[in-house]
Parts: structure tokens; C-alpha cells; sequence
């Protein structure tokens, strides 16, 4: 008989919370460093190097990111090629709801090693082939100049999308399969806040990224210019 990995009861509780703590975690924490070029290079550069400065940060990318994201990326690939999707024949809309979670988990997979091939090594032939890894004093730089090409941009805002929808939903699926919501209305509530949560992280992700291509983003630049420091008035004796 055929292993369905998709049925296996450990593996599949292993993959949804690889899902929410130790990547989840990190979106937000990576959002967050992203968001901090609304207020220009010099900031953004130093969030940068503050990560880099972090004690043990080497086991942390394996350990805490890297290994966690294998993991996640190929089970959620073994259990989309097994998944049979039915929503032609019952189109409630949980249904088109897992299926986006299944369409955007297998663009994820190709997008984040982009990202990381783009941006963490520098590997990706004819982009740019300085990594951000050890040369925070240039991150802005490097990440605004990719910017500059159009269809690098449109995959980053489709990524962001993306990550935002997949990881909403995943809130959502968490909070039901765990047992943590359990009645109708509840879960009801829960899933329009997961589709609010949605919106707000692809919104606050096209943002971020256009934060490299024009000052504040799609912001008022008023709201992100450093406050001016006036000199004190000079008394005269």
C-alpha cells in the first residue's frame, strides 16, 4: 500500500507548525527589517547589520529558517500532488480557499529559492551577484537596484502576495486542525480575520518593496522623513 503523506498524522502536524512558529516568526521579523527602508538607506542598512551581528546567527539560519523551510516546502509539495481538488463540482469557497493554499504554497516554493539564491548569495546569473550576507553597510543598494527591473519587482509583489494569503490561511488551518477553534461561528470570525490578515501583510509586503524604488514607498513621504533637529537658539548675556 502507498505511503499518503498527505494522511500521516505526525508529518502533517510537523508541517503546519514549521508553517506558523519558526517561519511565521521569521515573516514578520523579515517584514519588519523590510519596512525599515521606508525611512531610507542609513536605517535599513543598520537593521541589516544588527541581524548580522546576532550571537549564534549561523545555527539560527539553519536551524531556525533553512531546515524548517525544506521541510515545509517539500511535504506541502507531496501534499499538493496528492490532494484531489473538487472545487468544480463543490465551489463553497473553503474549498477554493485550499486550493489557493496549495497553488501559492508551490509558487512559494520556486519564488524563495529566487530570493535566496538572489538576495542571500548573489547566485542568480545576469541579476546581482553581490550578497546581501556581509555587506550590510550596502543592502539598500543592492536590493533598490534589483528593484530597478521591472519583472524582479513583479515577482517580489506576486511573492508578497502570495506569502501573505499562504500565511493568513495558515493561521486559519492551524486554529481549526489543532483544535484551538472549534465551533461554526467561531471559526467563521476566525477565517475573516485570516482574509483580513491577508490583505494587510500584501499590502504592508508591496510597500516595503516599493520602499526601495521611491522614498516612503506608496506612503506620503512626509510620513517617513526624519524629524529635523534644530539647534538650540543661541542667549545672548
Amino acid at each position: 500500500m502507498a505511503i499518503k503523506f498527505s494522511k500521516t498524522f505526525l508529518l502533517r502536524k510537523l508541517h503546519q507548525l514549521t508553517g506558523i512558529v519558526p517561519l511565521g516568526l521569521f515573516y514578520f521579523v523579515h517584514l519588519y527589517t523590510n519596512s525599515t527602508a521606508l525611512n531610507g538607506p542609513r536605517i535599513f542598512n543598520e537593521h541589516v547589520e544588527d541581524i548580522h551581528n546576532m550571537a549564534y546567527l549561523l545555527f539560527i539560519e539553519i536551524f531556525g529558517i533553512f531546515l524548517p523551510l525544506l521541510f515545509h516546502s517539500i511535504y506541502g509539495l507531496l501534499i499538493s500532488g496528492e490532494a484531489r481538488h473538487n472545487v468544480l463540482s463543490y465551489g463553497y469557497s473553503r474549498n477554493w480557499f485550499y486550493l489557493f493554499q496549495r497553488i501559492t504554497g508551490i509558487f512559494l516554493f520556486v519564488f524563495l529559492l529566487f530570493h535566496i539564491l538572489n538576495f542571500r548569495f548573489g547566485l542568480i546569473p545576469g541579476l546581482n551577484m553581490t550578497p546581501v550576507a556581509g555587506n550590510a553597510d550596502q543592502a539598500y543598494r543592492i536590493v533598490a537596484g534589483e528593484f530597478q527591473i521591472w519583472w524582479v519587482l513583479l515577482i517580489y509583489f506576486l511573492g508578497v502576495i502570495a506569502t501573505g494569503w499562504h500565511l493568513a490561511y495558515g493561521f486559519f488551518l492551524f486554529a481549526v486542525d489543532w483544535g484551538i477553534v472549534i465551533g461554526e461561528k467561531a471559526q467563521r470570525i476566525l477565517l475573516q480575520a485570516s482574509l483580513g490578515l491577508a490583505v494587510l501583510l500584501s499590502v504592508a509586503g508591496i510597500n516595503a518593496a516599493m520602499a526601495f524604488v521611491r522614498p516612503c514607498g506608496l506612503l506620503p513621504q512626509v510620513l517617513c522623513e526624519a524629524p529635523r533637529v534644530t539647534a538650540p537658539a543661541t542667549r545672548h548675556v
